[in-house]
């Protein structure tokens, strides 16, 4: 054991992460750091020796919230080094050091090497890294995490108008398979019966890694222990014949996926820089249900992008409408310094914005309640988290990820169990376990 590592035992720690699963499984590589110098976790918002707060800045939203969060991790832990690290810090290291309270801002490429910097004792100390290395493994953190996330990419060559992301998380970069491999029989050697495999543009896996993708998830599939797999965000240009059909093959692969749409106009993707039309995205959908026609599907959409008009709009709501996609992740647009749209001209008012937000979101609930209680009366295999909040019930997700209660007194969690589904009842699809 290192001087370092002896002089922190019996530390505790607690952790806070925004954002995408990418930030999640990045989380829980570092809080298994922690634990491993001896730390114990214990929830945001308890006294603790350090606070690690992994942000996202996607939307001015997400930066008010990685405020809130600093000043609250202040008021709770006042003598705790407050750690600020992910994207948000990545972009304004130079705002957040001003923040009462911080000592320490690592971003997105230099958060994992915290533990180089917890003994230095000047407060709002800076280290962001503009190397691109890659950094990742296999790894779940949080109460109730049943899946784990494996990393396999990083950063983004797109350069679409209103993301921010190229230049918070830098190029595109891979994981090796042989290295994603060993993440993984980690993974199974600890217990995970599921891994969702991440990464910022994980199509792009094979033009950034030279490994085709399809080679890794045989590889991956391959890996004993582990039954169920599924894809994090998968970009609709890179979905090919060939990837469905290993995905198709694979008992192991779960019929779930998150294809991001953004806007049903043409004229607006356009605008977006997107790299495909309404008509591909449809194509791509339409191909994933003839080969999976149980699927869930999930798909991002951003409302209010400069210029959107009413009329564009109603096209993005009719394809949304149209398209058998059952699980809605909703944006309003927001300007990103840096950004090609935080130039352009003819901003959507912010009350046009929460209109037509609202009325995506209450067009998803209906679909997804439609398609939860269209599964009525079928059996699926669930793997199952927690106790809900009622403790009557364990929860878990199909394979199409639509979340299902058991009333039941025994303990359940990182089970996978077949489930009959008996009724959908106010808003909840409830079974029964088949012995």
């Amino acid at each position: 054991m290192t001087s370092i590592e002896t002089s922190i035992q019996d530390k505790v720690v607690a952790f806070h992460t925004l954002g995408c699963r990418l930030n999640f499984s990045e989380t829980g590589t570092i809080a298994r750091g922690f634990m491993e110098r001896g730390y114990a976790v214990v929830p945001f918002g308890e006294p603790a020796d350090v606070v690690f707060i992994n942000t996202c800045t996607v939307t001015d939203g997400a930066d008010s919230t990685c405020r809130n969060l600093i000043r609250k991790a202040h008021r709770s832990s006042p003598e705790a080094k407050i750690v600020v690290a992910g994207c948000y810090a990545q972009m304004e290291a130079e705002a957040i050091s001003q923040m009462q309270g911080v000592d320490l801002i690592l971003g997105t490429s230099e958060k994992y090497k915290v533990f180089d910097y917890l003994g230095e004792e000047e407060r709002q100390l800076v280290k962001i890294d503009k190397s691109q290395d890659f950094w990742g493994a296999a790894t779940s953190f949080g109460e109730g995490h049943t899946r784990a996330f494996l990393k396999i990419q990083d950063g983004c060559n797109y350069i679409c108008s209103f993301c921010i992301i190229p230049q918070a998380r830098g190029r595109s970069r891979a994981i090796s398979i042989d290295q994603a491999v060993a993440n993984a029989k980690t993974l199974a050697a600890e217990g995970f019966k599921e891994v969702v495999l991440t990464g910022v543009n994980i199509g792009e896996y094979e033009a950034t890694s030279g490994e085709k993708l399809t080679d890794l998830l045989e590889a991956l599939f391959a890996v004993e222990g582990i039954e169920r797999w599924r894809l994090s965000s998968v970009e609709p240009n890179t979905i090919t014949d060939e990837l469905l059909g290993l995905l198709k093959a694979s008992p192991k692969f779960l019929n779930h996926f998150h294809i991001p749409m953004q806007s049903g106009c043409d004229e607006v993707l356009t605008s977006m820089r997107r790299k495909y039309t309404v008509q591909e995205y449809r194509a791509v959908i339409e191909k994933i249900i003839s080969n999976f026609p149980e699927a869930g599907i999930g798909a991002d959409m951003i409302v209010g992008h400069p210029g959107e008009t009413p009329e564009q709009f109603q096209e993005t709501y009719a394809l949304a409408k149209e398209l058998p996609l059952t699980h809605f992740h909703l944006f309003p647009f927001s300007k990103r310094k840096g950004t090609t749209a935080a130039n352009m001209q003819n901003y959507v008012h912010s009350a046009a914005k929460k209109e037509r937000l609202k009325a995506l979101e209450l067009l998803g609930q209906a679909k997804l309640d439609l398609f939860s209680s269209d599964q009525v009366g079928e059996t699926s295999e669930v793997l199952f988290e927690k106790r809900d909040k009622s403790g009557e019930c364990f929860e878990g997700y199909t394979s199409n990820f639509v979340r299902v209660f058991v009333k039941t007194d025994s303990d359940l969690k990182n089970q996978v169990r077949k489930v009959h589904l008996t009724e959908f009842l106010n808003g909840r699809l409830m079974g029964e376990i088949l012995h």
